[in-house]
């Protein structure tokens, strides 16, 4: 099977799992939070962080259909962060995967929900999934940890708090390690643990995971600086017109380019004994050289 194949067979996958989530939920007079929560978590993408959970379950030898409810979980706590970090309080975006931001089309209050329920649905998706409960809670476990002070949340106060002050090189990478890392990083770890892997084995996918989410940061950097709305589906140049310190702005392109390239080959070793047909490594060689 080629990557492609296999990416197009995890989507297939994914998506229709995605679409249903809250389907039993119609007919309430909540349908207004559904619609909003919908409409995030519907919009597209490339599905990076469920697809490599299923990958990691499956070089642990568990089916997809097992794990399919983690790997929902963990797009779930990653739209919930996409639409608060589009707030008007956090970054003020306007477009996001090339649509209106959630709070401008439904409302900044009901964005604010539709966030909050995301994050409380994704822990619900794997407590009620079907695994082994020693399993389930160990996910739960993992995905909390991307998700609160050493993660998602951490980073983003860190981003916030730094006003027009410049950053250092390490602060950038520790901001960017919990506010992009930390997510990838639980990705992988949670398609290890649902499957039943050892604690040694969980490891080693987290490693990857935050190899990859800092290549992806700089590249993402870099996007900011040399990409299109069109192509990366969001607004550009944003870093730039707010003063924030990147990797761009530390090093710039030629140096970030080595950086992302450095990165991508380690992450490439750290999975080389269990990655039997490469398509991990062909993952991130990918996500290396992305335009969006």
């Amino acid at each position: 099977m080629t990557y492609e194949e296999r990416y197009e067979g995890y989507l297939s996958l994914i998506e229709p799992a995605l679409k249903s989530c809250f389907g039993e939920k119609r007919g309430f007079p909540f349908d207004g939070l559904l619609e909003a929560m919908d409409y995030s978590l519907t919009a597209g993408g490339k599905r990076i962080r469920p697809v490599l959970t299923l990958e990691f379950a499956r070089l642990c030898g568990a089916a997809a259909g097992d794990v399919l409810p983690v790997s929902c979980a963990v797009e779930m706590l990653h739209t919930y962060s996409l639409i608060h970090d589009d707030l008007p309080c956090m970054d003020n975006d306007d477009l996001r995967r090339g649509k209106p931001t959630n709070h401008r089309v439904f409302g900044e209050s009901t964005a604010v929900l539709a966030g909050d329920a995301l994050q409380a649905e994704a822990f619900g998706a794997i407590l009620r999934s079907g695994l082994p409960a020693g399993r389930r809670a160990r996910c739960a476990e993992i995905l909390a940890g991307a998700a609160g002070v050493d993660g998602i949340c951490g980073g983003q106060y860190m981003d916030l708090s730094a006003g027009e002050r410049a950053f250092s090189a390490d602060e950038v990478r520790e901001l960017q390690s919990r506010k992009t890392g930390a997510l990838l990083s639980a990705a992988c770890m949670l398609g290890a643990a649902a499957a039943g892997a050892g604690e040694e084995m969980i490891d080693a996918a987290g490693q990857y995971g935050a190899q990859l989410g800092a290549a992806f940061q700089i590249r993402d950097d870099m996007l900011d600086v040399i990409s299109t709305v069109s192509e990366l589906g969001k607004p550009i140049g944003s870093d730039v017109q707010e003063g924030k310190t990147t990797f761009m702005t530390l090093y710039g392109e030629e140096e970030c380019g080595r950086m992302v390239e450095r990165i991508t080959g380690q992450a490439v070793k750290t999975v080389e004994h269990m990655d039997r047909d490469g398509f991990l490594s062909e993952l991130a060689r990918r996500m290396a050289v992305r335009r969006g």
